[in-house]
């Protein structure tokens, strides 16, 4: 198939489409008319005989063959528009929509509260910060980055792990007042134990700790379960139980005394968090700025990295 203007016209529009969700979305971003935007994908699902998207009059998605075209054009696409910012001298320009997936626990507790300053530093940019339970399909969905805890999936993505971060067991001075404090990790079977919903499988999650090479699991118990991470940590300060809560996140809790770690002796039970992007050689600049401003939040609460323990 020969490479010509009008194919590559096509595809960045193709393109605008997957990351705007509409026709319309598309059109204002080209500066086209909807009917325009129409008759370009009509002319690529013509030029290479297949039908790229499934449109009725209130949704419209990638065909399957629509999403391996798109998977294979996007970091194409996406490399000339860098080029050309390269070869105009303004590789530091950070302009344009960013859409960002990520879990409830990083965009609540861990970014939220930086993001003015974020939004300050590159006024020409657009943030999207979408939380949901599962990473789905980065590419397909129109995702430029993805920042998440545990260990990525196998796939063509660019996985950059960017900290670990201890999972802590915390409980408030109020809630160690009235009920004490537990020596041990085996000492919780007499307290209220928040428990937290894992999404992949309904259940909550198992409370692990690890010193060393040493790994204890430890049954728990309480009448709560909770999946939001502002719950559990507002439920937590406020002494109702203890939890088991990512570090990185609670920083300015446990510097401030709100929330006491019971077991800094158990210290080696992390869960790394990593940046996952589209498989390219020269990242966007606006993804790059993400990737600089999530370490500055993370650097003050990271620790040496050691083996990742439980999945919290």
């Amino acid at each position: 198939m020969t490479l010509d203007g009008r194919l590559l016209s096509n595809v960045s529009v193709m393109a605008a489409v997957v990351e705007g969700g509409s026709f319309a979305s598309a059109a204002n971003a080209l500066g086209l008319t909807p009917s325009g935007v129409s008759r370009a994908i009509a002319r690529l699902e013509g030029r290479i005989g297949v039908r790229l998207f499934d449109r009725t009059t209130r949704s419209l998605s990638l065909t399957d063959e629509g999403r391996l075209l798109y998977a294979n054009i996007n970091p194409l696409v996406l490399g000339i528009e860098d080029a050309v910012t390269l070869a105009a001298g303004s590789s530091g320009a950070v302009r344009g929509r960013l859409r960002v997936n990520t879990d409830a626990f990083s965009s609540r507790l861990l970014l939220a509260p930086h993001l003015p300053r974020f939004l300050a530093q590159h006024p020409d940019l657009t943030l999207e910060l979408i939380a949901r339970e599962q990473l789905g399909d980065l590419v397909a969905e129109g995702f430029d980055i993805a920042v998440r805890f545990g260990e990525p999936p196998s796939s063509s993505l660019v996985a950059r792990k960017l900290t670990d971060s201890r999972v802590v067991t915390v409980a408030s001075p109020a809630y160690i007042a009235r009920h004490g404090r537990p020596a041990k990790p085996a000492d919780l079977a007499g307290h209220a134990c928040l428990q937290v919903r894992n999404a992949a499988t309904g259940q909550p999650f198992a409370w692990e700790f690890q010193r060393g090479r040493k790994l204890v699991k430890v049954p728990t118990a309480g009448r709560l379960l909770l999946s939001d991470p502002g719950t559990i940590l507002e439920t937590t300060l406020a002494g109702i139980c203890v939890a088991q809560i990512k570090a990185v996140g609670i920083q300015p809790q446990l510097d401030s005394g709100a929330l006491v770690d019971l077991f800094p002796d158990w210290p080696d039970e992390r869960l790394p968090l990593y940046a996952l992007y589209p498989s390219r050689h020269l990242p966007a600049a606006k993804v790059r700025a993400f990737i600089d401003f999530v370490m500055g939040v993370v650097a003050p609460a990271a620790m040496p990295a050691a083996k990742p323990g439980t999945r919290r």
